[in-house]
Order: structure tokens, then C-alpha cells, then sequence
């Protein structure tokens, strides 16, 4: 089976490249290869590489900077993944396009479900409630996987700037008046991956549409911080102070509740993603492990990379 994948630089991309399965040919591309910003170049790569299936886990994510940067956010965002589902509906093949929690406002009370009201707060949120549109007009076998508060071991995000401040820092203050469900880059991609195999003859039919796919449980920022350094086991770590979202302004808004309700995903697909603290405890494990000069990976067990 050939898989194409787009960001293979972003924190979900590469977690898909590490898991992918012994047998596949894997072609993941990064912004070096295609521009997400030119249809040309996504069409050129596409039918270059006529996959069964295309994971489009690339994005326009600088949420403040879209705030400036209106016109490439939705190229990339909304436009881009337009012209992938155009393309893999030409090859017949699967369409997985990842989406976010920001496409909603955050005032609702209780978790999210797919059928409530898109109502974006930022530029950012609204490039990716209009990706998803796009897809859907599409139509095919696709699938909208709508998740939250990314992170992973590597790179930018929540995790590894709190772990890089609390070295820095005696004291950090976190927003504790937006609550989520953190979802590590690796959760993510292994239910990919699932979802991938489990639909991966054409004769198989694919509930096709959005589902919200988070880890179970919710807490907030401020909660998130405090429990990272409870799980680093380092005896010298800052205080964690709560703070307000009007105490740290952005130009971009974000949604106070960004709670998703995974049951249509549970009641469709039969597995459900595990608890935050738990994929917390599983990320930081894999920190330890990397730290440790007895840290080898096997290349046996690599998928073929083009």
C-alpha cells in the first residue's frame, strides 16, 4: 500500500513516518517538497505518486502570526486540502485530513460534538473550519479528524516549552481558564494508522465525515503544566501560578472550552483514544528513553521512506 503523506516535518508527520508498518511505501513530503500554497505543486506530487491514501497532517499552525498572515493561512489551510480531496477522489483513494478544536468558540457548556455550530474565533480557526468544508464538499472517502492541544516529545509546543522555561524559570504563569484535552502527536497517529489499515481496501466501505478524535479527559493549561512536572520527577521545579486569559492577551483569541466528545468517534471506529495523563506519562517516557546512552531504534522494523 502506498501512503503519501504531507508534513512530514510537523509534529504528527513524523510520528507518522516512525510508525509506519513493515511493507508499506511511504512517501511523506515536507514543506521543502511541496508547497502547500500552490496548487500546482500539490497536484504535481499527488499524481507523481498516485497513493491509496493521503494524510494530510500539514498546516498553517502559527495561530497569532495568521492574525497577519490571513491570505497564506488559507491557502494553506483551507485551499490546500480542497485540492487533495479533488485528487484523491480522481485516484479513488482514502483521504485522513487533520483538523482542530479552534473551529469552535469555546462558549459552549460541555464537551463539543460534531454537530454543533462551527463558529471560529481567529484566522487560524477559520482556515481550517474552511478546509473541512472544502473537503466535505469533495465528498469520497474521506475522513475529518477534528483533535486538540498537540504535543509531542520534539519540537515546539506546550510540553517542551514548559520543560524548557522550567529550567529557566523559578516560577511560570499559565492560563487556567481554557480547558482542553491535551493529545500527544503519537496517540494521534497510531489511531491513523488504525484507521488506514482498517479501511484500506476500496471495496471497504468508509463512513466518511468528521469525527473528533482527543484524548479522553480534560483539564486546563495551567493543569496541564503542573502535571508535566509532576510526571518530569525533577525535584527543582518551578511554581506554577494560575492565571486568566485577559491576564495573557494574544492577538489571536483562543476558545475557553476546547472540551471534544469522542463518543461518535468510539461508537463508529470501535477504539477511542487513551487519557491525557496517560499519553502524558507515555511522552515523557519517551523523553527518559531518549536521554538514556543505551537508546538504540532498529531500523528493521522502519517503513520504506521515499
Amino acid at each position: 500500500m502506498r501512503i503519501l503523506v504531507f508534513g512530514k516535518d510537523g509534529q504528527v508527520g513524523r510520528e507518522l513516518v516512525r510508525l509506519g508498518r513493515a511493507g508499506e511505501e511511504l512517501v511523506a513530503l515536507g514543506r521543502q517538497e511541496c508547497d502547500l500554497s500552490n496548487r500546482g505543486s500539490i497536484q504535481e506530487q499527488v499524481r507523481r505518486v498516485a497513493p491509496q491514501v493521503i494524510i494530510n497532517a500539514a498546516a498553517y499552525t502559527a495561530v497569532d502570526q495568521a492574525e497577519k498572515e490571513r491570505d497564506l493561512c488559507f491557502a494553506v489551510n483551507a485551499v490546500a486540502p480542497g485540492v487533495l480531496a479533488e485528487e484523491a477522489a480522481k485516484l479513488k483513494a482514502i483521504l485522513i485530513h487533520i483538523s482542530t478544536d479552534y473551529v469552535f468558540n469555546g462558549e459552549k457548556q460541555g464537551p463539543y460534538v460534531e454537530t454543533d455550530l462551527i463558529d471560529p474565533l481567529s484566522v487560524y480557526g477559520a482556515s481550517k473550519a474552511a478546509g473541512e468544508a472544502a473537503v466535505a464538499q469533495v465528498g469520497g472517502r474521506y475522513l475529518v479528524l477534528r483533535t486538540s492541544w498537540v504535543y509531542g516529545p520534539q519540537g515546539k509546543n506546550f510540553l517542551t516549552t514548559m520543560l524548557r522555561l522550567g529550567s529557566e524559570r523559578q516560577e511560570l504563569r499559565v492560563v487556567d481558564d481554557q480547558s482542553g484535552a491535551p493529545t500527544s502527536a503519537r496517540s494521534i497517529a497510531a489511531a491513523t494508522s488504525r484507521l488506514v489499515h482498517q479501511y484500506a481496501q476500496p471495496t471497504q466501505a468508509m463512513p466518511a465525515g468528521i469525527y473528533h478524535m482527543t484524548a479522553e479527559g480534560s483539564t486546563s493549561w495551567c493543569g496541564f503544566a503542573r502535571a508535566i512536572f509532576d510526571v518530569s520527577g525533577n525535584s527543582a521545579r518551578p511554581r506554577v501560578l494560575a492565571i486568566t486569559t485577559a491576564d495573557y492577551p494574544t492577538p489571536a483569541k483562543r476558545p475557553k472550552n476546547s472540551v471534544l466528545s469522542n463518543r461518535k468517534f468510539e461508537d463508529t471506529f470501535g477504539f477511542r483514544l487513551s487519557s491525557w495523563k496517560t499519553q502524558l506519562h507515555e511522552v515523557m517516557g519517551e523523553i527518559f528513553a531518549a536521554r538514556s546512552p543505551k537508546n538504540t531504534e532498529s531500523a528493521a522494523h522502519r517503513p520504506q521512506v521515499i
